[in-house]
Parts: structure tokens; C-alpha cells; sequence
């Protein structure tokens, strides 16, 4: 039995109250064991609100000065999404996030510091935790209230889909051959005996099997989503399609998105914001109550460029070729400044500088406070139109990108026919839109831009990572030249840390490490 890297946070962490009034309550009790926790079904969804809890805590590297850019998910979506070509940094500024943007973690594997260590205590963390809940599933106890005990399960097993299919398209390509990441079904302890890596395909296949699994409890119960930050049935179906999209399995990912789109009450009103659990199109995020903010860990204290401190000063911008495609009669544009607006107003603030985002900024920058939005409407039109696409029904995959674009663009119809139906994508993604295909990518990365890992689509499109602008901000790379990486670049995924290695005698260094030619 070797220790493993990963934390099971102890019941008495886990365990929380619950209020279904206004918010969740997830300070921890210090007071409550296995026994109580798995007394009742509602006792046992206290275990639940913990897990999305350890979503926005900090300090996965350990007690470290790199917390400020280790807050939970938002900042491992920020890290993938500013190795694409999408996003930019407008300095590096104190250096947060900025050696992910310019692929200078390489050597970070050695490291519980590094960000290879943190994604992987983060992810296997939920897990753990998740599997922790699903042992208790035959328990009578939980019985009690055979509705709430399903909703239980379904967050539980739909939460461990999620965290596999984030880590096995961070620690590999997109190649269901290839070596995938360790799986764990049962509740492990520091002791545990680890497990070696399989394939991609098995990962495939637990996700696969956990999310039908999560749906089907979903199914079974007539108990609604509780809060925005619960996984619910519709959620379940939207982390499904993902899964399909990232598996090229076309047909099932159109499905999973339409039932995920049948959630009541959903639209796709444009919000000049998102950052609030309580919009309309909002299918799943993340609440900040003021008194479990995380200061600077927060991923707005480094997005919002008017948060007024040190955190913020390396802006993020949209990149110049991305925004200059949005047309004019789009809403959207107002996510960022317009470079033109900057350079005939004088009287704009010193932060207003081109190309700034001001999507994903403070609510409330005095509490420090703003929601993480995890999944919204919109993404689920888009799985629809772009798997049709890929699958060649051009009359659903237009139909579902309007869907998008009527509540964003005034002159909608015309900008769509521009675009001949084509299901095939042009490589040089950053010069040219030619295609349907082509511009159904291209409303995602706009609608998606800093809420989504444009990396993670890199990899499942196969398409390389291009950063060449004529727009290019100070220090856009550290060497102050473009950044070119063919498709499948090696430093498209993270190394196995080496933490891993020292604990699991499963894994072996020499055979099992993923390659690190770059």
C-alpha cells in the first residue's frame, strides 16, 4: 500500500448544512462523522455541498505564494484557456497565470507547486470525495427520502464524469490508444494502493458509464435542482454532450445537448456581464457569498481590470484578429474595448486599454464577489450546431446557431449566409472563416471566451495552436515573438507530477510519464 498524492478531505470537513432559501451554507461543521452524514438523505446532501465547495477553495499546490493563481476551477479553466490563441495577456505584469500563457510550466512537474500538481490533487480530490458519497448507495438510512437519495447520487456520479474528463484531456491527447489517468471507483484513503493509467478508451468508458449512470437517478427523482450549483438532470446531459463532443461521437452529443436545453425556465438573453448564478441562461455556477470569498485567489482579482490592485495590472484581452471578426451589429463587441473607442476618448479610464474584457468582472468589488458560471444555455446550442455540422445536417446545425446569434446580432440571417455548408474546418484558425463549420467555431469562442479552455477544443479538433497578431500586446510572449505549435504539440498536456510517481508503485517514471520533447 503506497500513499497517493490525492487528499479524501475527513467527513468532518465535508459535512455541511444546507439551506434551500437563499443559498448554500457550506462552512464546515467540526462536529459531524460518517454516522451522521449518512443518517438521512438530507444529511447526506451536506457531504454533496462540501464537494462544490473544494470548487473554489485555494491551496491545491499546498501553503504556497502561488495561491493567488490556484482558486479552485476558475483558474484551471483560466490556465487551459490562455494557452490557446484566443486570449491574451496584456503584460505579465507580478506573473500570475503568465507562465501557462507562455508555456513556461514545463518543468513545474517536480513540484506540489506546479500547476501539474495542482489539477491533479484538484480533480482527483473531487473524486475521492464523490466516491465517498457513492459507497453509501445501498444505504437503508438514506432512504428516508428515496427522491432526495437519487438526486444525491446523480450530482455524485455526474461529479466524477466531470473531473475524468478534465483530467484525461489534461494529462493526454486526444487518442483513445493512448495511456489515459488512473481510475478510481471505490473510497481511497492517503494508503490506498494506486492505480496504473489504462487507456484513454477506459477513461472514455467510466465517464461514459458514471454520467448514464447520474442521468438515470436524475430520471428517478422528482426533486429539482436545489440550487445553481447543483448538478441537476439537465447539467448531467450537458456534461454529456461535452463528453461526446470530446469523443467525436456526434450523433449522441446532439442528443444529450437538445435534453439538456429542455431545462425550464432557460433562455439566451445577452447579459452585459457573466457573473451571476441568477441570469436566465445560467444552467449551472458556482455562488460567492462575501464571507467565503478567497481574495485574491478569486479569478476576478486577476480578470476584472478595474479591480484597482496589483492582481489585475496583466490585463486579459480578446485577441485583436478574434474581435475585428465580430461584426458590427453585434452585441457581444461590448465584452471588450473597442480600440477605436480608445483612441478617439481621451477621457477613458488609464485600464481602458484595446481589446480589454469586461465580461467576467466583480459583482461586487467591495465583497470581492462574482459567481462562476460553469455552463451556460448557449454552449448546449452550439454542441447542437456544430456536432450536426460535423455530421453533415447543415439545417439543424444553422438552426441551432441562430439560436445564439438572433439574441446577440441584428443582422443575424446575413452574417450566417455568408458561410456555405461545410463540415470542414479550415487549420489556419486564426486567419479565416470560410465555412459553416468555420463560423459555428467561431460563435463558441466568442460566446465562450474566458469561460471555457479554448485549449481543451484545440486538442479535440486536432487543430494546432497559432498566436500571431497584428495586434500584440507588451510581452506577448517572453520572448516577445509569436507562439506556433503544430497539432498534438507534446506541451498541449500537463506531465504526470512527480508527487504521483512517489506515491503509486503503479506508475512508473520511466515507461508511464507522458512525453515531454518540447
Amino acid at each position: 500500500m503506497k500513499k497517493l498524492t490525492y487528499i479524501l478531505l475527513s467527513v468532518v470537513l465535508l459535512a455541511t448544512t444546507f439551506s434551500c432559501q437563499d443559498h448554500l451554507n457550506t462552512n464546515p461543521t467540526t462536529t459531524a462523522d460518517e454516522t451522521t452524514v449518512f443518517a438521512s438523505a438530507s444529511n447526506a446532501m451536506a457531504a454533496m455541498n462540501g464537494i462544490y465547495r473544494l470548487m473554489y477553495r485555494y491551496g491545491w499546490g499546498g501553503a504556497s505564494n502561488w495561491d493567488h493563481e490556484n482558486g479552485g476551477i476558475m483558474a484551471y479553466i483560466t490556465a487551459q484557456d490562455l494557452m490557446g490563441e484566443d486570449r491574451l495577456m496584456n503584460d505579465m505584469g507580478s506573473g500570475w497565470f503568465y507562465m501557462d500563457y507562455a508555456y513556461g510550466i514545463f518543468g513545474d512537474y517536480s513540484s506540489v507547486l506546479g500547476r501539474q500538481y495542482q489539477v491533479w490533487n484538484f480533480f482527483y480530490t473531487l473524486i475521492s470525495n464523490a466516491n465517498y458519497i457513492i459507497a453509501h448507495e445501498s444505504d437503508e438510512a438514506l432512504q428516508d427520502d428515496p427522491d432526495l437519495a437519487n438526486y444525491l447520487f446523480g450530482q455524485a456520479y455526474a461529479m466524477r464524469a466531470y473531473s475524468y474528463l478534465w483530467l484525461v484531456q489534461s494529462y493526454q491527447q486526444n487518442d483513445p490508444s493512448l495511456p489515459g489517468v488512473p481510475i478510481y471507483t471505490e473510497p481511497t484513503t492517503p494508503e490506498s494502493e494506486g492505480k496504473g493509467r489504462g487507456t484513454v478508451q477506459d477513461v472514455y468508458t467510466r465517464i461514459n458509464e458514471d454520467i448514464n449512470t447520474a442521468i438515470s437517478y436524475f430520471e428517478n427523482s422528482a426533486t429539482e435542482q436545489q440550487h445553481p450549483s447543483h448538478i441537476d438532470k439537465y447539467v448531467a446531459y450537458g456534461i454529456k454532450a461535452r463528453a461526446m463532443m470530446v469523443q467525436h461521437n456526434y450523433k449522441e452529443a446532439v442528443t444529450a445537448a437538445k435534453e439538456a436545453l429542455n431545462k425550464p425556465g432557460i433562455s439566451m438573453d445577452f447579459t452585459e456581464t457573466v457573473n451571476d448564478i441568477s441570469a436566465t441562461n445560467v444552467m449551472w455556477g458556482l455562488e460567492i457569498l462575501t464571507d467565503q470569498a478567497i481574495g485574491n485567489a478569486g479569478i476576478y482579482a486577476h480578470m476584472d481590470a478595474d479591480c484597482g490592485g496589483t492582481y489585475c495590472v496583466a490585463q486579459h484581452l480578446i485577441s485583436s484578429w478574434l474581435y475585428d471578426q465580430i461584426p458590427a451589429t453585434d452585441s457581444r463587441r461590448a465584452w471588450w474595448t473597442d480600440p477605436a473607442e480608445v483612441d478617439k476618448n481621451s477621457k477613458l479610464p488609464s485600464y481602458q486599454k484595446p481589446y480589454i474584457q469586461h465580461k467576467l468582472v466583480y459583482k461586487n468589488a467591495a465583497s470581492g464577489t462574482g459567481d462562476y458560471i460553469l455552463m451556460r444555455a448557449e454552449e448546449m446550442a452550439l454542441i447542437v450546431a456544430e456536432a450536426a455540422c460535423h455530421d453533415k445536417d447543415y439545417t439543424t446545425a444553422r438552426e441551432y446557431v441562430k439560436m445564439v446569434t438572433s439574441q446577440r446580432d441584428s443582422d443575424y440571417e446575413a452574417n450566417l449566409a455568408k458561410y456555405p455548408d461545410s463540415n470542414v474546418i479550415t487549420t489556419e484558425t486564426s486567419t479565416q472563416i470560410n465555412s459553416l463549420i468555420d463560423y459555428i467555431l467561431f460563435q463558441r469562442r466568442v460566446e465562450l471566451w474566458g469561460e471555457f479552455p479554448r485549449m481543451q477544443d484545440l486538442q479535440r479538433l486536432g487543430l494546432p495552436m497559432h498566436r500571431n497578431y497584428s495586434y500584440q500586446p507588451n510581452n506577448h510572449t517572453t520572448d516577445g515573438e509569436p507562439l506556433d505549435f503544430e497539432a498534438g504539440y507534446d506541451g498541449f498536456i500537463y506531465a504526470i507530477p512527480l508527487e504521483e510517481f512517489n506515491g503509486n508503485t503503479a506508475m512508473n517514471p520511466e515507461t508511464d510519464q507522458n512525453p515531454m520533447d518540447y
